[in-house]
């Protein structure tokens, strides 16, 4: 059994690299499969496709590979809206992310900019999957494998290596710019901090810190302290770069 394959976007990156062409003529198959299955198979994790058209009808990822089946395969667009739902993923709402370990500093910086994001570089890759399931996050990734996990209903092979980057890809992408809230997130357990009177916290802070600053935030969950220092302008001025 033989089907014809149609990749719109940039879906032939995850093929290997002999075979990166748009459209592939005929591909043999040797057992009936899904559509999902088959195209994972080839490398495309489900997750990075949008929408499928098989002879000219919108499928799901159940369908059922058919001999001649010419197969038409989209990639997720560059901004997409998730609140909507599409043949291939439910709606989500509110906009929330799973980091993996190898993405780790733009777990940090989604928290800057007021993202909630879970992450814990302690998890197994199912540990992961299934948290990003259970909590109905986007998992955010270079682990090509991961995606392909059934659990993962959500996500995004991130194509940036410098954490600045991938930050500008991830609110590009989801359309967050209008949902930034800088410093309103705990940076190191992703808890919302709440302002606190500087009195209340007066004998946890240093001497210069007591005489410049007044006003302060408090992580309930850690018990952190943050005031806008000099690395608040800092991340003021990359937040208004990105």
């Amino acid at each position: 059994m033989s089907v014809n394959l149609l990749l719109n976007g940039d879906l032939c990156r995850f093929l290997a690299k002999r075979s990166r062409e748009m459209v592939i003529p005929a591909i043999e198959l040797a057992r009936r499969t899904s559509i999902k299955d088959f195209l994972e198979a080839l490398g495309i994790p489900h997750p990075e496709i949008h929408r499928l058209r098989v002879n000219g009808e919108e499928k799901d990822f159940n369908h059922i590979v058919a001999e001649n089946d010419r197969i038409e395969v989209f990639a997720v667009p560059w901004s997409i809206d998730l609140t909507r739902h599409n043949h291939l993923t439910p709606a989500l709402h509110p906009i929330r992310f799973a980091v993996d370990a190898n993405v780790g500093k733009l777990a940090r910086m989604l928290r800057m900019t007021g993202f909630d994001t879970f992450y814990d570089p302690g998890l197994s890759d199912a540990e992961l999957a299934e948290t990003a399931w259970r909590d109905k996050r986007i998992l955010l990734t270079r682990d090509i494998a991961l995606l392909k996990r059934k659990k993962v209903v959500h996500g995004r092979l991130i194509r940036h290596s410098n954490p600045a980057e991938q930050l500008t890809e991830v609110i590009g992408l989801y359309g967050l710019r209008d949902q930034i809230v800088p410093f309103s997130r705990c940076l190191c357990c992703n808890n919302g901090l709440e302002e606190i009177a500087k009195a209340e916290i007066i004998d946890r802070l240093q001497p210069l810190t007591q005489k410049y600053y007044d006003d302060f935030k408090i992580c309930r969950q850690c018990e952190r302290l943050y005031w806008p220092g000099s690395h608040r302008e800092r991340m003021l001025k990359l937040i208004e770069e990105l």
